[in-house]
């Protein structure tokens, strides 16, 4: 894997955002493989409008986004406002590849897969100005900082080649969620899985999750029971093989 995009490009072009496109997009379309099965992928003809590639093996659809700069950062630019959110709302999102690259050298130095059911509205933010001669048109940015560790699969990593089987592996430790269509319930479940994620230990305890009481209480305000939910949402996660019960209020991250 060339980590260097200008190798793949056979033009100049004089505007820089059709550049990058091509720059990108060749990448990806030389080297991506579908995080779902490892398939290539391949480019859509004239840009479909809800996804940029797709796999033939499994039919998974991706939309990339990409990012110049030393990191990723904590949000990255999407399009239409109501369109994204109407999608996340009707589960119709494609799955995302994210991408950052080096001002000067186009190197890439990360790029990530993201699984479309790790979204939810309140991810996306509305920027506050529509855009020129269409004032009620507003745009959007993926705010990538909260969603959780285990739906960034990461294929490069601070300049670094990840290993195909990890990428595969990670991909499907979440598949589960896929199931759960109620924008609710799925907000739930990953505000959980951030939780424990915070609490960077492989084995934890049901104390260490009520500490985030406080926070998910802020998250969802309706509800009066927060420990009971959290007892809930583990005894999910329990049963979709996400974590193992070890006994008396201890768990364990598969």
């Amino acid at each position: 894997m060339n980590l260097n995009m200008y190798a793949l490009i056979e033009k100049n072009y004089k505007n820089n955002s059709q550049k990058i496109r091509v720059l990108t997009e060749n990448w990806v379309n030389e080297y991506i493989y579908c995080p779902s099965c490892g398939q290539n992928v391949s480019e859509y003809e004239n840009n479909k409008p809800v996804a940029d590639f797709y796999c033939s093996k499994c039919s998974e659809d991706f939309e990339l986004k990409s990012k110049m700069g030393n990191s990723l950062g904590k949000t990255i630019a999407d399009g239409a406002y109501d369109r994204m959110i109407d999608r996340i709302s009707g589960n119709t999102s494609p799955n995302f590849f994210f991408l950052n690259y080096e001002k000067d050298t186009y190197n890439i130095l990360n790029f990530i897969a993201t699984p479309n059911y790790m979204f939810v509205p309140d991810m996306i933010i509305k920027r506050k100005k529509g855009i020129p001669n269409r004032p009620n048109y507003f745009m959007c940015n993926i705010d990538i900082s909260s969603i959780p560790n285990s739906g960034k699969i990461f294929y490069i990593k601070d300049g670094e080649i990840q290993s195909k089987d990890k990428i595969l592996e990670d991909w499907s430790k979440t598949t589960f969620l896929k199931q759960d269509s109620n924008i609710e319930s799925k907000g739930w479940i990953l505000d959980i899985i951030k939780c424990i994620e915070k609490i960077d230990k492989k084995n934890f305890t049901l104390f260490d999750m009520y500490q985030f009481e406080k926070y998910l209480k802020l998250k969802h305000p309706d509800n009066n029971n927060i420990e009971a939910k959290i007892r809930q949402q583990l005894q999910l996660l329990r049963d979709r093989n996400y974590l193992e019960f070890v006994g008396r209020g201890q768990y364990r991250i598969k």
